[in-house]
């Protein structure tokens, strides 16, 4: 999990060329303003289902909710730049609540 789509991409692209003499292992990259059906569709198809994912909070997020992922067999999980994912987690918070505030 990463906090931006081009970090993401970044990390498919990585692992795309490290998988390159493992044609089996897949990879996809899924994150938010996009629509999302593009992303379950990759999800259902035995064919494309992903070995790994790399993925931005709120879409992976989002996935989990509408029960088109399960973390279940997760065997690995890593966080990218955790600390910016908390900066920004500190910055909605911040945000919001000046919202309310006002």
């Amino acid at each position: 999990m990463c906090h931006t789509r081009e970090l993401a991409y970044q990390i498919k692209n990585e692992y795309n060329r490290f998988s390159k003499y493992m044609p089996e292992v897949k990879t996809a990259v899924f994150y938010g303003g996009t629509p999302m059906q593009k992303d379950i569709e990759i999800l259902a198809n035995k064919d494309t289902h992903p070995h790994i994912i790399v993925a931005t909070p709120g879409r992976l997020n989002a996935l989990v909710r509408e029960k088109k992922l399960r973390l279940g067999n997760i065997q690995r999980f890593v966080l990218d730049e955790c600390d910016k994912m908390l900066d920004q987690i500190g910055e909605s918070t911040s945000q919001a609540a000046k919202l309310k505030d006002e």
